[in-house]
């Protein structure tokens, strides 16, 4: 077993608390149901906000059931009836869940079926995408 002395648990406390008050602090969470976003509110007044359905495990989810969001401590979110959690700090650095459903979102809109790719062919051969006019149509 390892003794921890009073000056080492001292001293780990005084580092915890220089690496706390170089990050934000999260003092509320809530989902805005009109933007559809989870709004991470800071105690420096900045804020933080992600498209609610864009995250694993939410892209199904009710209006009320993403409202159920609370803070996990100082480094989480959590929603109980979906059995969701999410890092604050992972959302802000863009992981929006597991690397096979980030994988699958990034290739969404890259499909290349071949209806696709015979419309795009077809496309290129009239002289390709209309160009826009003056009044953005």
């Amino acid at each position: 077993m390892v003794e921890v002395t009073d000056t080492e648990l001292a001293e780990a406390k005084r580092r915890w608390e220089t690496e706390r008050s170089r990050r934000p602090i999260p003092v509320s969470v809530r989902f805005d149901a009109s933007s559809g976003r989870i709004v991470v509110e800071f105690a420096n007044g900045a804020a933080f906000m992600v498209p609610a359905r864009s995250l694993e495990g939410l892209t199904d989810a009710a209006d009320e059931q993403l409202a159920e969001v609370e803070l996990l401590g100082e480094t989480g979110l959590h929603w109980e009836s979906l059995d969701v959690d999410y890092s604050i700090s992972g959302l802000m650095s863009g992981i929006f869940g597991s690397r096979t459903f980030m994988e699958a979102q990034r290739k969404g809109g890259q499909s290349r079926s071949s209806a696709k790719v015979a419309a795009s062919r077809a496309n290129g051969a009239k002289g390709g995408r209309p160009r826009k006019t003056a009044n953005g149509s």
